[in-house]
């Protein structure tokens, strides 16, 4: 069982925000707006209650202004962007094997940021994940993708400062449990997809799409988040890596050592965080190993032979014998990517 991320963090409910800065939350299934109208003109909310919600800005009729950094003080002593000394850590959100992550302010802006800080090892220098999330992300501007705000490098450590989103999907899953009002759903896969559209066609791969990686702020904004494993390549391509996107979000191709694969590796992904969000559990919650996670997924869509899977013999870890055969309706292919 994979573990959940931030679990057991406090999060400030929409009733903690300023008078001022709340937006009015409808609670009924009647308002909701259709996805036609473009992002900028609609801002959608969600509900601690998970109850249907959309709401028009505060601000109607006026788009956002454009994210952009703020120049820094011209006098010498005063806090600059690039310097460690201008965020100040304020609580640790969660530490993973090679970084930790903090809630922090800019002395700069006074604007609330996330931190997370790289622990340097002398032998084996800058991880290669943080240079490629940091390098990708220099060149990724987008309403769905968080956004990065400074690069701070010193001898012991690399810090990426991240504008702050106050949870993410897993976390807004386990406190909603028995799946998401649908309205809800087809808001988050909706900015998850145009996320994933954005880099798809700068021919970026995420290939680590879970509810842990998808943020979701106080307005109900998602945002694509660790690029630690992405990969900016043209595709397809025949030299990717089959160790790739957590277990339970693997498609089974890559589960059986394909590394041709292209933007299908997200999709199906998406596929399985959609069923996620409507029916409260994981899709294909494998609890051992690579063996137990095909078994699942194969007795839910039945196990592919050569008829209905061209090449699926030549996969390199595809053994018929150590498989469970369900039976399969239809061409494999095909009910794949009904998902």
């Amino acid at each position: 069982m994979s573990t959940r991320s931030l679990q057991g963090k406090d999060v400030k409910p929409l009733d903690t925000i300023p008078e001022d800065k709340k937006v009015k939350v409808q609670r009924t299934q009647s308002g909701f707006d259709p996805f036609e109208k473009p992002a900028g003109q609609v801002k959608r909310v969600h509900s601690e209650n998970n109850a249907c919600i959309s709401s028009k800005s505060a601000a109607s009729g006026k788009e956002s202004p454009k994210l952009r950094r703020h120049s820094s003080p011209s006098s010498p002593t005063s806090p600059k962007f690039g310097k460690a000394d201008s965020y100040e850590k304020l609580e640790k959100l969660g530490e993973g094997s090679y970084a930790t992550v903090y809630k922090g302010k800019s002395k700069v802006n006074g604007k609330l940021v996330a931190l997370k800080v790289i622990r340097l090892q002398e032998e084996e220098g800058t991880p290669f994940t943080a240079i490629r999330e940091a390098s990708l992300l220099k060149g990724l501007k987008h309403s769905n993708i968080v956004l990065l705000h400074d690069i701070i490098h010193t001898k012991e450590t690399l810090t990426l400062v991240f504008e702050y989103v106050h949870t993410d999907l897993c976390q807004y899953m386990d406190r909603h449990p028995g799946g998401l009002h649908p309205d809800n759903v087809k808001l988050f896969l909706y900015q998850l997809l145009r996320g994933l559209s954005y880099i798809h066609q700068r021919y970026i791969l995420h290939r680590d799409l879970k509810p842990q990686n998808l943020l979701i702020s106080d307005t109900g904004e998602l945002k694509l988040a660790d690029f630690g494993l992405a990969r900016a390549k043209s595709v397809p391509s025949h030299t990717y890596s089959n160790e790739v996107v957590t277990l339970w979000y693997r498609p089974p191709d890559v589960l059986l050592g394909s590394t041709d694969y292209s933007t299908c590796l997200d999709m199906w992904g998406v596929g399985c965080i959609f069923i996620e969000m409507i029916q409260g559990v994981a899709a294909f919650p494998g609890m051992k190993d690579i063996q137990d996670q095909l078994e699942r997924i194969f007795l839910v869509l039945g196990t592919p032979s050569e008829d209905i899977w061209p090449g699926v013999h030549s996969l390199p870890h595809f053994k018929p014998g150590d498989l469970t055969h369900t039976k399969c309706r239809g061409k494999w292919g095909e009910r794949s990517q009904g998902l």
